[in-house]
């Protein structure tokens, strides 16, 4: 009888997300997480005359460096508190996420700690995308074979166009 007061009271107590606000505060600020992407894509694009291509593998890995270096600072962690889930819904969360494993183990050692921590986290998300992507192939291929959605084109042209 005790317990179902206590529990009564804890319920009333609990603090109530806002799921409104804190949906428009991810969305805004994972907005501008993209937003910064796209600023460092057309600097790529523009200032060093890199292939949309290219750039956009240089972006992603000017977000994930400079993520990291946050998170290192502790800057980016200050940063997840406000932006809530817009912080850690882009590849700059999966960096965050990978730097404070790494600096979670540095005092057990290079190996033992630091690469450890890192590929539990990472192998969990290659897992999950392997099989991902095996289902969304399958789902892809019945979709094709029945002829609901249209087979890809994959020949590649290897001609350059030169001006």
């Amino acid at each position: 009888m005790q317990t179902n007061r206590y529990l009564k009271v804890i319920k009333n107590h609990e603090v109530k997300p806002n799921y409104l606000k804190n949906g428009l505060v991810a969305f805004f600020f994972g907005g501008f997480v993209c937003l910064v992407g796209q600023g460092i894509f057309w600097l790529y694009v523009t200032h060093f005359a890199t292939p949309p291509a290219v750039a956009s593998t240089y972006m992603i890995v000017t977000m994930v460096f400079i993520a990291a270096i946050l998170t290192g600072l502790g800057i980016y962690d200050k940063f997840g508190q406000i932006a809530k889930a817009g912080a850690f819904i882009p590849i700059t969360g999966f960096a965050n996420s990978l730097t404070s494993a790494a600096l979670e183990g540095k005092s057990e050692g290079l190996v033992l700690g630091i690469a450890t921590n890192m590929f539990k986290l990472a192998g969990a998300v290659i897992v999950v995308a392997i099989m991902s992507g095996f289902v969304f192939g399958l789902i892809r291929y019945f979709l094709v074979s029945i002829e609901v959605a249209p087979a890809l084109d994959h020949t590649v042209s290897l001609v350059m166009e030169v001006a």
